[in-house]
């Protein structure tokens, strides 16, 4: 008898649930929601990336190679996000802001094609974390059906490489406003400049590097895993030129090294 798998409450959760759509983000988490939701419902799942200035570029072109790859119903939406005071004055509860903002959205997309439920990739991993979106989810009944399942980050990537699927391990990814400190206002030229300093660490192989801007953009505070800040180094001249012509005055390395949402230290 085949051992009861995680995976099949995950199955079980989505069935009840019904014709379900997924905010899509080519991440690992909702890559597998989208995979399982496919197996359990075939058509009637749709994955909706929403596209603004807050979500990375490679973020949008890695969406649309596992949609692609994976055949997944897939569809890209605009989302206005710097319309609206509650991000882009960047409040500390922006999250909430956002995540409210993009739920009315989907919401809305969704009900006019006949789709009832709109989940999301959050899992048990996420509960334990500063995230005030989740509030905002909640209030407009997005669904978490890793959550239901009890499963945790981990777990999304065990199941994911034991699948074989070839996005098991890729890195967090995060919106790019949580590059900008709290109340400093976000702008796309700040937005646009963090993605394409990031995009330079990426191409000399450091996946997991992160560009904070401070003074309203005249500093970088740049973050690198700590195994790797030595060997970060040898790359300096090349970022430093980079990024000032962006227009970054200076530029600093946070020997502290890379730490998941480290601009909410203040908090």
């Amino acid at each position: 008898m085949t051992p009861y798998e995680p995976v099949d409450t995950l199955k079980e959760v989505i069935a009840k649930k019904g014709p379900m759509v997924i905010a899509f983000s080519g991440g690992v988490d909702s890559s597998l929601l989208s995979l399982v939701a496919k197996e359990t419902l075939g058509n009637q799942h749709l994955c909706i990336l929403l596209d603004s200035p807050l979500v990375p570029q490679h973020s949008i072109e890695q969406a649309k190679i596992i949609a692609n790859e994976f055949g997944l119903n897939f569809e890209i939406l605009p989302f206005k996000a710097l319309s609206k005071s509650g991000i882009v004055n960047n409040p500390k509860d922006r999250c909430y802001h956002c995540k409210k903002a993009s739920s009315q959205l989907l919401k809305s997309y969704a009900l006019n094609i006949g789709f009832n439920c709109i989940a999301d990739g959050t899992n048990l991993s996420d509960l334990g974390e500063y995230r005030p979106g989740l509030a905002a989810g909640d209030e407009e009944d997005i669904a978490h059906p890793f959550v239901d399942a009890e499963i945790s980050k981990p777990d999304i990537r065990k199941i994911a490489k034991k699948r074989g699927y070839n996005f098991w391990n890729l890195p967090s990814s995060a919106c790019l406003a949580s590059r900008i400190p709290y109340n400093e206002i976000l702008t796309e030229d700040k937005l646009k400049n963090v993605d394409r300093a990031e995009n330079l660490l990426s191409s000399f192989g450091f996946t997991q590097g992160r560009v904070r801007l401070h003074g309203e953009g005249a500093i970088a505070r740049i973050e690198i895993p700590e195994k790797e800040l030595e060997s970060f180094l040898n790359y300096r001249k090349n970022v430093v030129s980079e990024l000032k012509n962006l227009g970054i005055t200076y530029i600093t390395v946070d020997i502290e090294g890379y730490r998941s949402g480290s601009m909410d230290e203040i908090l």
